[in-house]
């Protein structure tokens, strides 16, 4: 039996998901000296490939799919598994087992299983021709296709970023696109709703027909299985023939839900150095997480568990780890960056850095909104904890400094393209139960003790059925 405690620069890793993550956490193995037997597992056929241009170049034809592919910086020497999923973790006998039956063992294991695009309840729906998600190559090449065939209109179920960047890509296109968003605004989820009514005026100003607090209840289709109509909450009918499912992400934690770590639907719970937590608390120094599947504890947010779905904390934590599973003990490092993300849309580069999603405040402290161009500084407790730049990702730089060191917020800049008087505003950010489709970074929850929930089951902003419509849930 493998014992699984083989350390240092020899054994075998394993790392189950073989996207951005896996990918650079490999690169760092043998960049970091490891000579050991190397095994990637990914359940898609290819090899890693850049997801964030699918829903932005890829939709709008001005980069081929075949461009997408991740750039390898080595040759990490691996054995490559791809096309299969893997179905369970054996953590006694320290086996990965494969939906193709083989069982896989390992002496250190990377776990980077990411997200999958959260489908549509209704999978007969979902099956019509013309419905659509956007998470893999595949999606991305037959959405391009169908937007340059010049369907009618489409249909965006959900605002998010994900679906925001999608309705941006079809005005860019001179489509009509219709956007259903359950909540009162575009990017609430992520941004707060304050943010969100600057994001709604943008998107009408672009020509697109949003409709906020309104749900998607049905998607209708003809005789023949193609998309001809939605049915919305308000009563009203589109005809449509294009429907893009953007609401938001699932954690791809299935496999693991037997095998005695520490994981529901929010993800799989990791301590600073990366190390897998069991269902009892305890840390493993075998098993490691990183990447948008992980949920781990920052200092700057008072131990919550951040869940953070973007392309760079993927590669950094990965790295992390990668360290990590190699070091000895004192040589360890925590992962602690802040989060960041960025957006591309409607000619704006939105950036943010921090966490909005925790604040109870916003304010804007350089700028101007009716300029397109500004910095909006979020809030919780009179702290500073976020900050968000629309078309000035330069000056991010200094609320990251800032939120490092807990400064007092509103922040006193003195910046000459500053207000004359700061507009503390509400953040605005929806209650619990007023589910949305995209926060991209959040807190998940103190500590690997939280009553776990089951994967399938409610998720972490709310209802599990996103037809539901929004409102306040009752006490």
């Amino acid at each position: 039996m493998n014992t699984g405690r083989q350390a240092g620069t020899d054994g075998r890793i394993v790392i189950v998901g073989a996207s951005l993550a896996g990918l650079r956490a490999a690169e760092a193995l043998r960049d970091q000296g490891f000579k050991g037997q190397l095994t990637l597992i990914g359940d898609e056929p290819y090899a890693p490939y850049d997801r964030p241009p699918l829903s932005k170049t890829v939709l709008s034809g001005w980069l081929p799919v075949s461009h997408t592919y991740l750039p390898q910086m080595r040759d990490i020497q691996a054995e490559w598994l791809l096309g299969v999923a893997a179905t369970n973790l054996n953590l006694s006998e320290h086996v990965v087992e494969l939906a193709d039956g083989r069982r896989i063992p390992f002496d250190r294991l990377l776990i980077t299983t990411g997200t999958r695009a959260r489908p549509w309840p209704d999978a007969e729906q979902m099956a019509l021709d013309g419905v659509f998600s956007i998470r893999t190559l595949d999606d991305g090449q037959r959405l391009r296709e169908v937007l340059a065939a010049n369907p009618k209109r489409v249909l965006v179920i959900g605002a998010g970023f994900t679906g925001s960047e999608v309705a941006s890509v079809c005005r860019e296109l001179g489509l009509p696109v219709t956007v259903a968003e359950r909540s009162a605004a575009p990017l609430a989820g992520a941004l707060g709703g304050a943010a969100g009514m600057v994001a709604a005026r943008f998107q009408r100003a672009n020509g697109v027909d949003l409709r906020c607090n309104v749900t998607v209840l049905a998607l209708e289709g003809d005789a023949n299985g193609h998309l001809r109509r939605a049915h919305l909450s308000d009563g009203d009918a589109l005809e449509i023939d294009v429907a893009v499912v953007a609401l938001g992400a699932v954690r791809n934690v299935e496999w693991l839900l037997s095998s005695g770590l520490a994981v529901d639907a929010r993800g799989v719970v990791c301590d600073g150095a990366c190390r897998a937590f069991d269902a009892n608390g305890i840390v493993l120094d075998d098993i490691f997480v990183a990447g948008d599947v992980a949920r781990w504890p920052h200092p700057l947010y008072d131990g919550q568990l951040l869940a953070v779905e973007h392309w760079g904390n993927a590669v950094e934590q990965a790295e992390t780890a990668a360290h990590n599973m190699l070091c000895e003990p004192a040589q360890r490092k925590p992962h602690r960056p802040l989060p960041t993300f960025w957006s591309n849309q409607f000619g704006l580069n939105i950036k943010a850095v921090g966490l909005p999603t925790v604040a109870d405040q916003i304010v804007v402290t350089q700028g101007a909104v009716e300029r397109r161009r500004f910095v909006a500084a979020y809030g919780l407790k009179g702290r500073l904890v976020a900050a968000v730049a629309v078309n000035m990702p330069r000056s991010l730089g200094i609320y990251a400094e800032m939120i490092q060191e807990r400064a007092a917020f509103p922040p006193r800049l003195n910046a000459p393209d500053g207000p004359e008087e700061l507009q503390v505003r509400p953040s605005g950010f929806p209650a619990p139960g007023q589910s949305t489709h995209s926060p991209v970074a959040t807190s998940t929850g103190p500590g690997p003790g939280t009553p776990p929930q089951p994967a399938g089951g409610p998720d972490m902003n709310g209802s599990s059925d996103p037809r539901v419509p929004s409102g306040p849930t009752s006490i």
